[in-house]
This record gives C-alpha cells, sequence and structure tokens, in this order.
C-alpha cells in the first residue's frame, strides 16, 4: 500500500513539473510576442512621426493584449 501511494505522488509530481515547464514556456513566448508587438507599434509610430503622444497607442497596445493571450490559449 505504501508503495502503490508513493508511486501515485511521484506520477502527480511528474505531471505537475510538466505542466508547470508548459506554463512557464507560455509565459515565456508570450512576453516575446508582447516585444515584438511593442517593437512593430514603435516601428510604425515612428514612420509616421508621431513619437511624442503615447496616449492613443496605450489603449489600443492594451486592447491587442488580450486577443495575443487568447490567440497563445488555443494553440
Amino acid at each position: 500500500m505504501t508503495a502503490f501511494v508513493q508511486n501515485l505522488l511521484q506520477q502527480m509530481q511528474s505531471r505537475f513539473q510538466t505542466m508547470s515547464d508548459s506554463i512557464i514556456t507560455k509565459i515565456d513566448e508570450m512576453g516575446n510576442r508582447i516585444d515584438e508587438l511593442e517593437q512593430s507599434i514603435n516601428d510604425l509610430r515612428t514612420e509616421m512621426g508621431v513619437e511624442g503622444s503615447p496616449s492613443p497607442s496605450a489603449p489600443s497596445k492594451s486592447n491587442i493584449e488580450p486577443k495575443s493571450a487568447d490567440d497563445s490559449t488555443n494553440e
């Protein structure tokens, strides 16, 4: 009985570790995607010559980020 419980706990720990690693990987990927998005926004602002107006960009950036988070959960 003790061996069974130990084996079960090891399996649970292994699954938890796998899930944890997967979550960390997804968070890292999301961070990279956000960094790329920020760079793209800055590049577009530079092209348009609107460097000094962060206010309009902030709300639209906030609207885009949740979509990215939802997209990554569907993959």
